[in-house]
């Protein structure tokens, strides 16, 4: 069964889902609303309280490797796509072309994007760290305002040796 918990923190309100002690999913701005038509809200467990406190401290630039344990689920692709993601180092950037090679596809930029638009657990699986070919901030599921603020707020934290 999945418990989902609503927190509020300095980027808005996000939800939390877990099962078990995986976490499913991370919801927020246009998904949060979704969200909302759903029945399955759960109670807080420990789980949600020490992801919801590793949100806030990369929120608040001291952390920069999550500890959480995931339940990634979506196609074969996209989960390639997902690990691919994982591995961009905090404060850095890949384009989706570059991801796409690195999966092996190098024509499936659109593809990877695609894919990062299912990403189900943003912020952890740092899709907002991917970047169009030229440089340019595009497609983000939270509005390219706050994938702008999330790359700032890498950068400014980027050389300091916090988690």
């Amino acid at each position: 069964m999945q418990n989902v918990c609503i927190y509020k923190t300095e980027i808005g309100r996000i939800a939390i889902a877990t099962e078990g002690s995986f976490l499913t999913n991370i919801f927020y701005k246009r998904r949060l609303y979704l969200l909302k038509k759903c029945e399955f809200f759960g109670r807080e467990t420990e789980d949600m309280k020490n992801i919801f406190k590793q949100i806030e401290e990369y929120l608040r630039g001291e952390r920069k490797i999550f500890d959480v344990q995931m339940a990634l689920r979506g196609t074969d692709f996209q989960k390639k796509v997902w690990e691919q993601l994982l591995g961009i180092p905090y404060g850095e950037t890949r384009s989706y072309k570059e991801i796409a090679r690195q999966i092996g596809v190098p024509k499936g930029a659109r593809a990877v994007g695609m894919a990062n638009n299912k990403n189900p657990i943003p912020l952890i699986v740092p899709c907002h760290r991917v970047i169009g070919a030229a440089g340019d901030l595009v497609g983000y599921g939270g509005g390219l305002d706050l994938k702008q603020k999330l790359l700032a707020l890498e950068n400014s934290h980027s050389k300091d040796n916090n988690l």
